[in-house]
């Protein structure tokens, strides 16, 4: 196994996309995207920009700007750009979406990284998201939002197990969360949600290669401090939002 500088696996490795995607789902919006010939595409929150890549490979004439706060995965979108040949047509930046001046442009990725372009010290507010998001989009142009919403209102005992101080209001239905897109200037082409196979593809690739590496080195000093932060991890997701918490794709077209 491939470790970082720390001994530790490397952070994420196991995963294609961060978040519960699969291939299939991914290319079906890639080519939705990329049959509208976007002449550019800011993808917020990238991490390391595998569906920014895609897009671009698949538009020719695109091009794109990843923009993250994370430097450790904008390198790794760096590396793969370089080895895809698209280097040349994609910028990865290291900064804050928060009122970011990136658009307008044709297409726009964001998933599970709308928080990005909310202000920290506030409430997250879903129809101030949207509203960024139609600012930031040219008029006719189509964005991909990864969204969370409640498959159902989650019990006490569940909100208990998930993440510290969450409660019914940090997420919408899906209804709702549609109905704030469309009460934002766009009109919803298409509506889809992660799979159950989909999150737990995701949730257990999130964490394989730390497991791995943790059967393998109990004793490594940084052994308890990892096994305690992935006990954590897996503790919210098995014992708090599984089958609860669900994530929408929504393919949205900003209104002329």
């Amino acid at each position: 196994m491939i470790t970082s500088d720390s001994g530790l696996p490397p952070r994420l490795g196991s995963l294609t996309f961060h978040g519960p995607l699969s291939e299939t789902r991914a290319t079906r919006m890639i080519e939705r995207l990329a049959a509208e010939a976007p002449a550019d595409v800011l993808d917020i929150g990238c991490g390391w920009g595998e569906l920014l890549l895609r897009v671009l490979e698949n538009a020719p004439g695109a091009k794109g700007i990843g923009i993250d706060i994370n430097a450790e995965d904008l390198a790794r979108g760096r590396a793969l750009a370089d080895e895809r040949g698209l280097a040349d047509r994609v910028l990865f930046v290291e900064e804050s979406a928060l009122g970011t001046e990136r658009g307008p442009v044709d297409a726009i990725l964001c998933l599970g990284s709308s928080q990005a372009l909310c202000d920290p010290e506030q409430p997250y507010d879903p129809a101030a998201v949207f509203r960024e998001l139609r600012r930031l989009v040219r008029p006719g142009g189509r964005v991909v939002l990864g969204e969370g919403f409640w498959e159902r209102t989650p019990t006490d005992e569940e909100l208990a197990g998930m993440w510290p101080g969450a409660h019914a209001g940090d997420h919408l239905s899906l209804g709702a969360l549609v109905d704030l897109a469309i009460e934002a200037g766009f009109r919803p082409a298409w509506i889809e949600t992660a799979s159950a196979d989909e999150w737990e593809d995701f949730e257990s690739g999130y964490r394989y290669d730390t497991e791995v590496w943790l059967a393998a080195n109990p004793d490594h000093p940084l052994a308890a401090e990892t096994r305690e932060r992935v006990d954590r991890q897996r503790s919210t997701w098995v014992n708090g939002y599984r089958r609860v918490l669900g994530i929408a794709y929504l393919t949205l077209i900003a209104v002329v």
